[in-house]
């Protein structure tokens, strides 16, 4: 990376510091995600700095963040790349090698370090594995991007292959033959994705191989670095709960079952644990850092100290040791004779070996984090009403302008998308995105987890469909909400089947159930009004979303896939059922509940529970059938229009066109 327009960094670095290792703490800052305050961090990590040099430090950065994207996503450079890893994994005598999406965190995101699958392939999207071979490789997808794999990867090079329909297991025993060995990183890859792996390859008498460096590593040159943001506690007012108590909770179960330590490495639960947010990540709140927590309730943190904004060692106190990230592995040695529980869905298998190398007991279980995380307390419930009545407000304005303003011709995809976020970051404790925007027009629509781009970009055209999918990370909560509007009239068939998402979505909002419902009970009754049609959507109909957190959170869903998870009051879930017309357009309505505790209805032997609301922002009525509407569907939609004008309507005084198009958009039908 070019770094000629620094200025000399000698005069303002900290004593002891070298000029050199400033270079790569800028780097390091260059491959975080741009927030709103991380030229905070560069003024502690060279407090000398005047005004001057910290504006053309400033921009150093932003020249090497540009060119770290452009060096990652180079898909031109895909043949390129793939023939040298195909050398690299001839000098380590591998016959195959396996490169999944994840770090060695196994969170949802990842940061550009580890961006492996990206930087191979130019496959962007959230879910997905290759597999390479000396003459052919693959790349393996779920339904989500069926179509997105074939526009963003060279299908020459790379087989685009439905991870369930056509599985990975099935390419492997047609093209490794016995006697062969298929390589593996095993910081990328869970003790269950292993022994996934050792049950295939027994099958055809193939070697698996845990690389002590992995391959794509050793050939990507100018690789970035892992992150570097700042770390800032989230306090109490917002958490609903202090790390203090919660450790002693989770401290207290470990001791139940005679656990002397967990491993947690989901940043997410490293996050709530210790009631930390970081800005590692996209669109995450996340600092990257593996924890150990004892039975004493202490934990030992594996992050760097520089990343740390002023009072979070207060914050985190003395029963929260802090090391760096290299000690993490003799850390994990040094827990010789003691009984560790890991879960084995997410700890890395290079965890575990060392764990056994080291001689600890190990108990394998769900990350005792998990549960208690996705049942919000009452603070991080109302912060999460508080947050979403304020993006309500937000997508007001936003649609307010869309209908001003999409009829014209002259409104794009990417316009749209900023124009969202510039009313979503005037907001009250609005901190970011909390995802990449899905702006679809038209037949970028049915991309279910599209990403405009400027080669992809789309004009919002008369008699078409818009498809936005959005959210924000507020302090206070996390929001996520999809909206379908009309561009001009709409076919029939638009509003038919608009309209039978819709019931589905009002079918799941009303569903009363009795405790312990699992999530994958209740799928069916967003799908039946489309089933019924013969019709149906490839994707799940509701996932979990944090608290200032991820916005996809487990261990709670509504999906087709079975789940042994009871929703309980606290879980926050998206309703989200769609339908989606390949090169035509797609639909979805999509809405966040939390489960409540609900009035028993009379004679009722159960305890039951219901879903309440938390988004509000008008539905296209332009694209409801009135006549597929029963009149209870109709009453539902009617009332809940009424609550989006009552709520929302206070923070739009001084703002009469949108008000007054609130009130037209949320009418009676």
């Amino acid at each position: 990376m070019e770094t000629a327009a620094l200025p000399a960094l000698a005069p303002f670095l900290p004593h002891g510091m070298k000029e050199e290792e400033a270079v790569q703490i800028l780097k390091a800052a260059a491959a975080a995600p741009p927030r709103g305050d991380e030229d905070l961090l560069l003024s502690r990590l060279f407090p000398r700095l005047d005004a001057e040099n910290l504006a053309k430090i400033s921009a150093a950065r932003e020249e090497m963040r540009a060119q770290i994207q452009t060096d990652v996503l180079n898909r031109a450079a895909s043949v390129e790349r793939l023939a040298a890893l195909r050398a690299e994994m001839a000098r380590q005598t591998l016959d195959g090698f396996i490169i999944p999406l994840n770090d060695e965190f196994h969170g949802e995101a990842a940061p550009a370090a580890a961006e492996r699958l990206k930087w191979l392939t130019g496959f962007t999207g959230s879910a997905g594995v290759a597999a390479v071979l000396k003459d052919r490789a693959a790349i393996f997808i779920d339904g989500r991007y069926t179509l997105q794999v074939r526009g963003e990867v060279d299908t020459t090079l790379f087989t685009p292959r439905h991870v369930s329909e056509e599985p990975m297991s099935d390419w492997l025993k047609e093209h490794m033959s016995s006697g062969q060995t298929l390589g593996v990183d095993p910081w990328l890859h869970t003790e269950t994705g292993m022994n996934n792996l050792k049950r295939l390859t027994g099958e055809i008498g193939v070697t698996l191989a845990s690389v002590a460096q992995n391959p794509i590593d050793a050939v990507w040159p100018d690789r970035p670095p892992q992150p570097l943001a700042l770390v800032q506690p989230q306090t109490e007012k917002f958490a609903g709960e202090s790390s203090a108590s919660k450790r002693q909770r989770m401290a207290a179960h470990l001791a139940e079952r005679k656990v002397d330590a967990a491993v947690h490495t989901l940043p997410d639960v490293v996050a709530w644990l210790l009631n930390i947010r970081g800005a590692d990540l996209p669109c995450t709140p996340f600092a990257l850092g593996f924890a150990i927590l004892h039975q004493d309730a202490t934990v030992d943190l594996f992050m760097k100290e520089m990343k740390f904004a002023d009072g979070l060692k207060e914050h985190l106190g003395n029963m929260v040791r802090v090391w760096a990230p290299e000690e993490f592995t003799a850390a994990l040695t040094a827990l010789n004779g003691k009984t560790v529980q890991i879960d084995p869905m997410v700890t890395s298998q290079a965890i575990l070996d060392r764990l056994t190398e080291g001689g600890a007991n190990i108990i394998r279980a769900e990350d005792p984090c998990l549960l208690p995380k996705a049942t919000k307390n009452a603070v991080e419930v109302e912060g999460m009403r508080r947050a979403h009545i304020r993006d309500g407000a937000a997508m007001a304005k936003f649609l307010h302008w869309l209908s001003a303003n999409a009829a014209s011709g002259d409104i794009d995809e990417l316009a749209a998308e900023a124009k969202l976020r510039s009313f979503r970051e005037i907001g009250e404790n609005f901190r970011d995105l909390s995802f990449n925007t899905i702006s679809g027009a038209g037949p970028n629509g049915a991309i279910v987890h599209y990403r405009a781009t400027p080669a992809s970009n789309r004009k919002l055209e008369s008699g078409n469909l818009y498809l936005v999918d959005s959210g924000a990370q507020y302090l206070d909560g996390t929001t996520d909400i999809t909206r379908t509007v009309a561009i001009g009239t709409p076919s029939q068939e638009m509003k038919e089947r608009f309209t039978l998402v819709l019931k589905g979505h009002i079918a799941l909002a009303r569903a009363i159930f009795p405790k312990g419902t699992s999530g994958s009970q209740l799928d069916t009754l967003a799908r039946a009004p489309l089933w019924a049609a013969g019709l149906d959507f490839d994707h799940g109909t509701g996932h979990g979303v944090g608290s200032y957190l991820s916005v996809h959170e487990g261990p709670q869903r509504i999906s087709k896939a079975p789940s042994a998870v009871a929703l309980q009051p606290g879980m926050v879930l998206s309703n989200e059922p769609g339908y989606y017309k390949t090169d035509a357009y797609g639909i979805r309505i999509e809405n966040l509940v939390v489960v409540s505790e609900m009035t028993p209805p009379a004679g009722s032997e159960r305890v039951v529970y219901g879903f309440e609301i938390l988004t509000f922002a008008p539905i296209d009525k332009a694209l409801v059938e009135t006549g597929l509407m029963s009149d209870t569907e109709i009453a539902w939609l009617n009332s809940y229009h009424a609550e989006v004008r009552a709520k929302i309507s206070p923070l739009l005084t001084g703002d009469g066109e949108t008000l007054t198009w609130l009130e037209q958009a949320t009418a009676p039908l």
